[in-house]
């Protein structure tokens, strides 16, 4: 990551997990270790090309680790490293607050949707 003056935390966590999969690999990642296919799975609706981009970004800022087990077939595993795993426990509050207020949020999307479609 480029060097950012940031005017508060909030800023900074976001130029790490932004984006619409990195906090759900995160949450997957924080429960279990995962080969990749699982990793995809377990998130769903990710093509290959933006999961590995992501997961690229994520090792490069060091929040993930990425174990290549040099095997054929290929084994290659990922996990939270510590600093990630300090940035899992912080979306746990975030993960409860979408839990109890799912039903507003879907609300709130199907109202998106409408918008959007003009209907």
């Amino acid at each position: 990551m480029a060097n950012n003056s940031f005017n508060c935390g909030l800023e900074a966590a976001l130029a790490v997990i932004g984006g619409k999969w990195k906090p759900l690999v995160l949450f997957n990642l924080a429960q279990n270790v995962h080969r990749y296919g699982e990793l995809k799975r377990a998130i769903g609706g990710v093509t290959d090309k933006v999961l590995i981009q992501q997961l690229k970004e994520l090792e490069r800022d060091e929040i993930i680790a990425r174990v290549d087990f040099h095997e054929i077939p290929p084994k290659v595993e990922y996990s939270l490293t510590p600093f990630g795993h300090s940035l899992a426990t912080a979306l746990g509050a975030l993960c409860q607050w979408g839990t109890q207020h799912m039903q507003a949020v879907e609300r709130i999307a199907e109202r998106r949707t409408s918008a959007l479609s003009g209907a």
